[in-house]
């Protein structure tokens, strides 16, 4: 009796996928993934060439996409949440516009939406291998340990490009964002010093359905965010 009623708990509680950002592994999301556990289903994987698979094609919006819906349907996954940290916010939001109906509610945190040429060439400035082994030699050593000691400096190389076409030609344009269906849920911390509260506000207001969420006293590294303050949003949105 008590492994039945197990089962019929399991069985309606809802699944999440936990989606990491550029540079990052989903390993990152394990204190989020922890906390989430008790309440939800949570999923979560690294987006091909990262955490320490090889790169055997382009890093691309729509590679990473496709990857996401691969694994929804190898897991028999239904309709699930996405909760997608600033790149992986990018990815959910172009799935919905591309896979219509695979997922449920989306929430982002600090994704950038606004890309750009200029913005391209602004963001791939913090990107050179060599500057960050002389003067951050912390966070070579973490992309290291996400990544391989012989695969790093390639993830790095693959994101320049990633960002040089993303703002040569953005995935998602305004076009695109009014088409999705989904419930979205855009969180920006109010100390994010990548991605602007203007470009958060024009994509929620273009979604149909859509609100922004200003989070106190957060910054755009996953590793220094308020990881408590950060479940709360999502279960108060899941809830």
């Amino acid at each position: 009796m008590w492994s039945f009623l197990v089962c019929v708990h399991l069985t309606i509680m809802q699944e999440i996928i936990l989606l990491h950002g550029a540079l990052g592994a989903a390993e990152q999301l394990n204190p989020i993934k922890e906390k989430l556990a008790n309440q939800f289903v949570v999923f979560s994987f690294n987006f091909e060439g990262h955490g320490g698979q090889p790169i055997t094609r382009p890093y691309s919006i729509e590679n990473f996409a496709e990857n996401l819906s691969n694994f929804i349907r190898e897991n028999n996954i239904q309709q699930p949440n996405i909760f997608g940290y600033s790149m992986g916010g990018y990815v959910a939001l172009y799935h919905a516009y591309t896979y219509p109906n695979q997922l449920n509610k989306i929430i982002t945190l600090g994704t950038k939406f606004n890309w750009t040429k200029a913005s391209a060439e602004s963001e791939i400035k913090f990107l050179d291998a060599e500057k960050i082994e002389a003067k951050v030699p912390a966070f070579a050593k973490s992309l290291s340990e996400l990544h391989g000691a012989e695969n790093w400096k390639s993830v790095l190389k693959h994101t320049t490009e990633l960002m040089l076409n993303l703002g040569d030609a953005p995935s998602l344009l305004d076009k695109h964002y009014v088409s999705i269906t989904n419930k979205c849920y855009l969180c920006l911390g109010e100390q994010d010093q990548m991605v602007t509260e203007t470009e958060t506000k024009h994509v929620a207001n273009l979604i149909p359905s859509a609100n922004l969420y200003l989070l106190p006293n957060t910054p755009h590294p996953i590793d220094k965010i308020n990881v408590n303050l950060v479940v709360q949003k999502i279960q108060d949105i899941l809830s």
